[in-house]
């Protein structure tokens, strides 16, 4: 867990109010400029420029996932900081406009939660002469499911119970579903209020991938980046999402767990069929993200997720945030400085800080071959 003093708790707070009463809620990132604290409590050392590798020079422009958008924000502040002849430029507009960004050309890289579909490869070609886009896992993380219930601060929900509520199937909060998963809870008689993201995002289809996996028949939609469920409030991001949580007594919402914390957001433990129900954090997103495998051809690293594991300590609903760019035919101007931010992201300074802001690793062995693509990029 991140540890944050008062002072700065009372900012990200008091953002957050500010924010959902002007409908625009924007999460800070941490108040420390030197980034996250590390063991034993001392701030972390800014890298140096040899630390990151620095190359290049000139503007990065980028968009697409609020799932990694704290993670970006950190990384972006170091490498600058390390690098100051490369300005970096991230626009959190969520997967669906990361990825349309990028095939116009107008960006050097996408970020998107859910991996490129053929015809947006076949797209890229236009974009990536001699080449195609390509997907890089960058950052894993779990997805939260955080809600607001006055009097009740530890709820347990399973996946058929969480398909009934973002159906519109379980519309109160003392319904015998969630009451039989929380013995000994008492459930105010309140009704339930989901809230969905309104924006393609990559969170919304790594949901929606989980539950059609975990229990078919209470979800029978598609794995889309559009929300597919019946009723509900819809909000724009993860951070608006969070927001409107935040709002309403009885709110219930999904979103990367830095938003839960910057929020103060209580999570869902998830009762997969092990021996304890699963919270979401780095650790148990990360035993989540051990079951998957890399599916992709080339150098392509599309992953594919085991959304039905009962393993102990492992979170089921678990997202890796793709960075898409070109294998061949990126601009010649930027390749340097691109390949490597690149590298500090998939490398060991830029991978060991991801806990600290509440997210997971990737694994050795897939982020060993991430780097050994980057290199390639051409």
């Amino acid at each position: 867990m991140q540890r944050t003093s008062p002072a700065c708790a009372g900012r990200r707070t008091g953002a957050f109010a500010a924010a959902i009463a002007a409908a625009a809620v924007l999460l800070l990132p941490a108040c420390d400029s030197a980034g996250p604290e590390r063991d034993g409590g001392q701030p972390s050392v800014p890298p140096a420029a040899a630390d990151i590798g620095c190359a290049g020079n000139g503007k990065l422009l980028a968009s697409g996932s609020t799932a990694q958008q704290n993670a970006l924000e950190y990384w972006v502040e170091e490498y600058e900081r390390a690098c100051p002849g490369v300005q970096i430029s991230y626009r959190p507009l969520g997967s669906g406009a990361g990825v349309a960004q990028f095939l116009r050309g107008a960006t050097v890289f996408g970020g998107t939660d859910s991996a490129l579909k053929p015809g947006e490869v076949e797209l890229s070609k236009e974009v990536c002469p001699g080449g195609r886009a390509i997907d890089l896992p960058m950052v894993g993380g779990p997805i939260a499911i955080g809600y607001q219930l006055e009097g009740v601060d530890d709820l347990v929900l399973d996946a058929p119970a969480i398909a009934g509520i973002f159906d519109a199937r379980i519309t109160t909060w003392d319904h015998p579903d969630i009451r039989r998963l929380n013995p000994g809870t008492e459930l105010p008689s309140v009704p339930v209020l989901p809230v969905h993201r309104s924006d393609e995002s990559g969170t919304t289809q790594n949901l929606n991938a989980y539950l059609s996996g975990a229990v078919p028949r209470q979800w029978p939609y598609p794995k889309e980046k559009a929300w597919q469920g019946r009723g509900g409030q819809s909000a724009d991001g993860s951070d608006g999402v969070a927001a409107a949580v935040l709002a309403s007594n009885g709110a219930i919402g999904y979103f990367e767990l830095s938003f839960a914390e910057a929020g103060h957001i209580d999570t869902v433990r998830i009762d997969t069929g092990a021996s304890e129900p699963v919270g979401p954090s780095a650790e148990n997103a990360t035993a989540g993200l051990a079951a998957a495998e890399v599916t992709g051809t080339g150098n392509d690293m599309t992953m594919r997720f085991d959304y039905g594991t009962s393993e102990a300590g492992a979170y089921p609903i678990v997202l890796v945030t793709y960075e898409v760019v070109c294998d061949t035919g990126n601009q010649k101007q930027t390749l340097p400085a691109l390949k490597s931010l690149l590298a500090y992201m998939a490398g060991e300074e830029g991978q060991r800080a991801l806990p600290e802001l509440h997210y997971a690793p990737l694994p050795g062995n897939v982020v060993e071959q991430v780097r050994e693509v980057i290199a390639t990029l051409s």
